[in-house]
């Protein structure tokens, strides 16, 4: 059985969402104590890259523990269906009833299944254990993770960063840059509407909604504290 292609949309999606809040939330806040765009910029690159690192690491640590653990029950259905074939052959038997079959049809499906060891063992993991594995690559998910971080988490620092070459009035880059990330954040909301059968713009208003929450309140705290500290 050839085994599915690596669906990588769910880990863009995480990232992109993930690197757009906080990078947003990261300049609103140094907006909010009216600090400069250097410091916007050192910081704002610091926590794209530094915070895209470590959800990539997390990731890919999170999925090879989910590859060990179905790699362990894998092991012990193999050891077990050589030492106990009849109660594992029972335990399909039940499992073929619940999808209706009966009879002759049952004997038969029992007879392919348990002839087969792999797909003996599979059946036994997706329907005993409900392990899927089709979608688990800790590299690959690692990677997607990573570059939809940087590549989303990038939209809010982009007109400061055209700012070390044309002089822009700070205000405006602000207020273009809320627009862009917001913008971004509801694409990134539809496509997510992908793994629900919640409407589209439903989920893309939810997602920019957080974002522009978590922005807001950053740029009130800085504020605060720009007052207080300065």
């Amino acid at each position: 059985m050839k085994k599915p292609s690596y669906n990588w949309l769910p880990d863009f999606v995480y990232g992109g969402i993930d690197g757009a809040v906080t990078t947003f939330a990261v300049v609103a806040g140094v907006v909010g104590a009216e600090l400069s765009t250097p410091i916007i910029l050192i910081l704002g690159i610091a926590n794209l890259v530094a915070d895209g690192f470590s959800m990539a690491v997390s990731k890919f640590s999170s999925d090879k523990a989910e590859l060990e653990r179905i790699g362990h029950i894998r092991a012990n259905e193999e050891k077990s269906i050589i030492k106990k074939p009849a109660e594992e052959k029972g335990e399909v038997r039940s499992i073929l009833k619940k999808f209706g079959f009966k009879g002759r049809d049952l004997d038969r499906a029992q007879h392919i299944i348990t002839k087969d060891p792999k797909v003996w063992v599979e059946l036994m993991l997706t329907h005993e254990f409900n392990v899927i594995e089709e979608n688990i690559n800790p590299l690959k998910g690692a990677t997607f993770t990573f570059l939809a971080f940087i590549l989303i988490g990038s939209i809010p620092l982009m007109g400061y960063l055209l700012q070390l070459f044309i002089d822009l009035n700070p205000s405006n880059i602000f207020r273009v840059t809320c627009f862009t990330t917001l913008f971004a954040l509801f694409l990134v909301g539809t496509i997510k509407a992908r793994f629900s059968s919640r409407p589209w713009a439903i989920t893309g208003l939810e997602t920019a909604f957080i974002g522009g929450a978590a922005a807001g309140i950053s740029y009130l705290i800085g504020d605060v504290l720009g007052k207080t500290l300065q």
